[in-house]
């Protein structure tokens, strides 16, 4: 059963940092949602044992990835031998570019393309990693967010690395398998490697699929795709994540690469947080989603009757609303700024995300603390 806390004072980063403190805080993208029973259940029985040393991962695990994406998504054919653990997908994201460094032998920087908008820690991993990047845009067609192909196109022969995610934050579309296959004919002929971020896979409301990629590439080796339960499940401080790599040479590299960065050593209750995960929560998730896409509803109805200078673009999974603000004729720093200090409402501006005039808005908390946040910002509104 799905249950809201409130987590005010429990030290978590989107309620008690310092930005966050006194507001309603619908930014960082994780939930107010007390993981599911079984999970902490098993977390109880691994505490009862007493010892917290260095964990080896399980044949569990493995186990359990396979069959949760097997019987959920139809992605069939993972196995140990396909599996990487480590602690979280960003720490994963630079590792592979670290190994794919190493592998292509370039004296250059990796040149990586992306869609923009785009996560926020994209553009963190490829700075960090001194690799270049190559942006491509997405565009607005009939109210949604749509690839510009004859661009991506052009931008692939300038790239070496396509950095996919997928579902895409910020702007929530579920690619469909149509559009993965497009992406992946043009990364296969202009000999680019594909990493996919697959993160918010749980997450795709009423009409749409996900589909992973390597459903799609299941011919190819150049990919590799990261995932984790954390996002679905809100787990994300146990760090625990996965990446499937189908080339045996490459999964040496990234493994290498992995205990460069020294992010290969997992937390146990991660490791069994990730089992009762997908083995026995499936309910839970079930749950969650229906109560994910009520608030987006809500959302869309409160938009369209109270505030209708705002827009909300067709959103198709995550748990992420992305809105625009234009309308008002101030930046979304600006309006960010002025929301929280002057009614306690904390979004996310677009420009942290490479975009302009608009703002995200985490939709994984109670009805109550979103209809409230709502209210607060049609007040502000009122006053520009």
């Amino acid at each position: 059963m799905l249950e809201y806390v409130n987590r005010q004072g429990s030290d978590c980063y989107k309620w008690d940092s310092e930005q966050a403190q006194g507001t309603l805080p619908l930014w960082v993208a994780d939930m107010d949602f007390k993981a599911a029973l079984p999970i902490r259940q098993a977390m109880q029985r691994r505490l009862d044992h007493g010892v917290f040393g260095y964990s080896i991962v399980p044949q569990a695990n493995y186990d359990a990835v396979a069959s949760w994406f097997s019987r959920r998504h139809n992605w069939q054919g993972i196995n140990r031998s396909n599996l990487l653990y480590t602690t979280a997908v960003v720490p994963a994201v630079s590792a592979i570019f670290k190994a794919l460094q190493l592998r292509l032998n370039k004296c250059e920087p990796l040149r990586i393309l992306t869609f923009t908008p785009a996560y926020n820690c994209f553009f963190a991993c490829i700075d960090n990693m001194g690799c270049q990047l190559v942006d491509s845009p997405l565009v607005l067609r009939n109210n949604r967010y749509e690839v510009n192909w004859e661009e991506l196109e052009a931008k692939a022969q300038e790239a070496d690395v396509f950095l996919l995610c997928n579902p895409h934050n910020p702007t929530g579309r579920v690619w469909s398998r149509d559009e993965l296959e497009r992406m992946a004919d043009i990364m296969r002929r202009h000999h680019l490697f594909v990493l996919s971020d697959e993160i918010h896979c749980e997450f795709a409301f009423p009409g749409h699929t996900y589909t992973p990629f390597a459903t799609i590439a299941i011919n190819d080796t150049d990919f590799c795709v990261c995932t984790s339960a954390s996002k679905a499940f809100n787990i994300a401080g146990l760090l625990c994540a996965t990446i499937y790599v189908p080339n045996t040479q490459l999964f040496r590299q990234i493994n290498h690469a992995l205990e460069i960065h020294e992010v290969n050593g997992l937390n146990p209750f991660g490791l069994v947080a990730q089992v009762a995960a997908y083995n026995e929560s499936e309910q839970w998730l079930d749950e969650l989603n229906k109560q994910v896409y009520d608030n987006f509803c809500y959302l869309r109805d409160y938009l369209h009757n109270n505030l209708p200078m705002l827009q909300l673009h067709e959103t198709e999974g995550t748990y992420l609303a992305w809105v625009n603000i234009e309308a008002l004729g101030i930046s979304s720093e600006t309006f960010c700024e002025r929301l929280s200090a002057e009614q306690k409402v904390l979004f996310n501006p677009s420009g942290m995300y490479g975009g302009t005039g608009y703002v995200r808005i985490n939709l994984a908390t109670s009805h109550e603390v979103l209809a409230e946040a709502l209210n607060r910002t049609k007040e502000f509104i009122s006053n520009l």
